[in-house]
């Protein structure tokens, strides 16, 4: 008698339990058709509104991003020398410039890299200038080792990337790490995550020693090792 109690009272249970599962399933129910019922007749005028505030907002970006690119904006350039430089900063609002010697290897990555934002970045003017051709600017930034990439905003020095020690530290960085270390600085336009390098065990950029020529600058990769 007992077991027969026991099993009525495990049935009105799971009963229970099924209908207010149920009736909380119709109450989703009801708020999702709710939902699509009021887009289903959503004001046809505020739609329109809001497609056309879209539109204006895409013609004005195109229009904008057209304009940078008439200025040089999109490819890697090198400036000739420092007056170039000073003319470039006056008329652009945001530039990365990576300063270079011709016989360091690691400036040849950074172009690699450099050439690759440029064009996805249209927002930032990408540059590079000879450091052994601009004595006064590697001495006015502190530029002493090779290679040093220099953000600019608003013609005002805002931030550096001096060897690969921001890159994590090795040649074979990917160009998504340039970028989100570029990204921090505001100089372009990137929100995304830090990549993670593909390889730990490169050996580390290390200076070694000052050497003294024209722009005042060493090389990264003079390292320990070499």
């Amino acid at each position: 008698h007992s077991l027969a109690v026991e099993s009525a009272k495990h049935m009105d249970l799971q009963q229970t339990v099924e209908k207010s599962l149920l009736k909380a399933a119709e109450a989703v129910e009801e708020h999702l058709d709710a939902e699509l019922d009021r887009l289903d007749h959503a004001d046809a005028d505020e739609l329109d509104r809001l497609r056309d505030q879209r539109l204006r907002q895409l013609k004005k970006q195109t229009e904008q991003k057209r304009e940078l690119i008439a200025k040089g904006h999109g490819q890697y350039v090198e400036i000739a020398d420092e007056k170039e430089f000073f003319a470039q900063c006056k008329d652009t609002a945001r530039i990365v410039c990576h300063f270079y010697r011709t016989s360091t290897f690691r400036c040849k990555i950074v172009d690699k890299h450099l050439s690759e934002l440029a064009r996805k970045h249209v927002e930032a003017k990408f540059v590079k200038l000879d450091a052994e051709k601009s004595p006064f600017l590697c001495e006015k930034l502190h530029v002493r080792v090779l290679p040093t990439i220099v953000v600019f905003k608003g013609g005002k020095n805002e931030d550096r990337l001096v060897g690969f020690d921001d890159l994590g530290g090795v040649d074979d960085f990917p160009t998504e790490m340039l970028e989100w270390r570029l990204g921090k600085s505001g100089v372009i336009d990137y929100t995304g995550e830090k990549p993670e390098n593909s390889r730990k065990t490169q050996k580390k950029t290390v200076v070694k020693g000052k050497r003294s020529v024209r722009g005042g600058a060493s090389d990264s990769d003079d390292s320990d090792d070499d």
